[in-house]
């Protein structure tokens, strides 16, 4: 497939400029990550936390992206014209990338909540959707996030300033993860008491509760409706729970599309095991 490098629309100017990107399908624990880093810099700055920490001087600038994923769910012909969901042409080569994974079932099954239960923007079609349909759909769908995945792959994987991050290996060794990642922004050496305190403060269980207080300083971070879970952005984060929204055919058309993924990314589905592999 081309990919349209250009970003002709007035929305380039928000994706350029920055230090670094952290691109990722929707749904992928773009949030978590986001979340630690800005706990990271703030407590390492001594200022108080905000999820645009790059207002204070040193923090570096951070553009979270979902890239192609964005032009294929979002943008109309004229926008897709000009490119205006994608990383500018000179910036996909300027700057260190961190592509963010998941397995491609749960997040979907993530995005779907997302899209039915809380994003209120979301198109009709869409919105009337049933998860199966919705797994199907040509840009929503798992066999698309598969192929958007693969592309960034391609595009980003031989140089030495990328980073490919896995949420489950993350969710297994936080630490270990999260210093990677320091250190692809330049943080030689990372600062272990600003580590400390965003591990603690990264926390699913927190985040849900600030989430729920609506302590954050960004409508991200904000449930849709306070009585309904699924609306919550930190819903469940769990590995390999796609398999409690997917009916038996609808995990065998996902395991199927999942072939197709780069095995450098490092799902593999059996007959015997359909979670993905953690290791």
């Amino acid at each position: 497939m081309r990919l349209i490098r250009w970003n002709l629309s007035s929305r380039a100017a928000q994706l350029s400029g920055g230090d670094a990107f952290v691109v990722s399908i929707p749904k992928s624990g773009r949030t978590w990550v986001r979340t630690f880093l800005c706990a990271y810099f703030c407590h390492k700055f001594h200022q108080p936390f905000t999820l645009h920490p790059e207002q204070y001087p040193g923090v570096p600038r951070l553009i979270y992206t979902h890239d192609l994923f964005e032009e294929r769910t979002k943008a109309d012909r004229w926008d897709k014209l000009r490119g205006k969901y994608l990383i500018p042409r000179g910036e996909r080569t300027r700057h260190p990338v961190v592509l963010l994974a998941r397995d491609p079932r749960d997040a979907f099954v993530s995005l779907y909540a997302q899209l039915t239960r809380r994003t209120k923007e979301t198109p009709r079609r869409v919105k009337t959707q049933s998860v199966s349909q919705l797994l199907r759909d040509p840009a929503y769908g798992i066999a698309s996030m598969v192929q958007v995945m693969n592309i960034w792959l391609a595009e980003w994987s031989g140089r030495k300033d990328f980073l490919l991050v896995r949420y489950e290996t993350l969710r297994q060794d936080p630490r270990a993860e999260f210093k990677s990642i320091l250190f692809l922004l330049g943080e030689h050496p990372v600062d272990e008491a600003a580590i400390a305190f965003a591990l603690d403060f990264s926390v699913f269980e927190n985040m849900k509760k600030l989430e729920n207080a609506g302590a954050f300083d960004s409508k991200i971070l904000r449930a849709g409706d306070t009585r309904d879970p699924e609306s919550y952005k930190v819903r469940r984060g769990k590995v390999g729970g796609f398999a409690d929204y997917l009916n038996a055919e609808d995990q065998s058309y996902a395991a199927a599309a999942l072939t197709q993924l780069d095995r450098r990314f490092d799902y593999s589905v059996t007959k015997k095991n359909a979670i993905p592999s953690t290791t």
